[in-house]
């Protein structure tokens, strides 16, 4: 049996996060929290964390800057993370997640805080000197950034890297744009932001002749399209465009499901060696599951469905 390849996990947009717990909460009034703790995010961290629950090895990595960014690290360290950290002059982004029974949950993000130019630098030195033919990149959520100048040199080295090595991303913004230009191994994203691949008049046409003309329009090998709880498709360069429904769960909390989705893709793909169709098989329940749990990849792996329903579109 070949050896699992060196995974790693690229967070461009770190989160310092604390929760609190109320018993209600109105706005326009100070409100007294019942409980608080205090998490990372960001949508690498995120798939970092299922991947870790998977039992698959990997390295998070991320930029982190000021007090937020210290006690980032403090965390992931704490907390078991195989991780490479690259410093930046300004302070981690920060968020409040706000809970109560019965109101909807409500997060609040601090402003974006894009990475300076030494600290990519340092980030493509890093995957230059480590990213080889049989390792694969997850470049995870928003990049601030990423079209300045100061990007350049980690532009360049992805652009070297693509061809030789699996990329795979869970994006939006400047870098999904970029990317779908590139020969990248998959590109996992909401029907939201595929949508605003397309120009509006575009966007009036059916989901499947999108999918089919983003096959013929751009470089990317496999494209994997989520709605929420509706169905989840898929298609490669070589097979038809598919549909799969996710088991039906109460929902708790949808965050971070679309991450632990693209984490349980990134283990059937890279470490069962399960085709496509198979792999966003195995990842829907595990998404499901999410959703009905108030954490984030924090669910009972031996307690959910497994039903789901098939399509393959003609």
């Amino acid at each position: 049996m070949s050896a699992a390849p060196a995974l790693f996990t690229l967070t461009g947009n770190l989160l310092w996060e604390r929760t609190l717990e109320f018993d209600a909460w109105t706005p326009g009034k100070t409100q007294r929290a019942r409980t608080e703790s205090f998490q990372v995010g960001g949508k690498g961290i995120n798939v970092s964390k299922m991947l870790n629950r998977l039992g698959t090895a990997n390295t998070a990595l991320c930029f982190t800057g000021g007090a937020t960014g210290t006690g980032c690290i403090d965390w992931l360290r704490a907390h078991g993370f195989t991780h490479e950290t690259f410093s930046t002059r300004e302070a981690t982004r920060l968020g409040v997640v706000i809970r109560a029974p019965g109101q909807r949950e409500t997060t609040f993000l601090g402003t974006d805080t894009p990475p300076d130019a030494q600290a990519m630098r340092h980030c493509a030195e890093f995957l230059e000197a480590r990213l080889t033919a049989g390792s694969a990149l997850a470049l995870c959520g928003s990049f601030p950034g990423w079209d300045t100048p100061a990007a350049k040199t980690l532009r360049e080295t992805l652009d070297r890297l693509i061809p030789q090595t699996t990329i795979c991303a869970d994006t939006y913004g400047p870098l999904l744009t970029w990317l779908v230009e590139r020969p990248v191994a998959l590109v996992k994203i909401n029907r939201d932001e595929f949508d605003l691949l397309f120009t509006a008049v575009e966007r009036d046409r059916p989901l499947l002749d999108r999918l089919t003309e983003a096959r013929k329009r751009w470089a990317v090998r496999s494209w994997i399209i989520t709605d929420g709880p509706r169905e989840v498709t898929f298609t490669t360069a070589d097979t038809r465009p598919a549909s799969l429904t996710p088991p039906v769960v109460e929902e708790v909390s949808a965050t971070g499901s679309g991450d632990v989705l693209f984490a349980s893709v990134l283990h059937a793909l890279l470490i069962k060696r399960l085709a496509l169709a198979d792999a966003v098989a195995f990842a829907l329940p595990f998404a499901s599951a999410n959703a009905a749990s108030a954490g984030i990849a924090d669910f009972d792996l031996n307690n959910f469905s497994s039903k789901r329903s098939f399509q393959l579109h003609e």
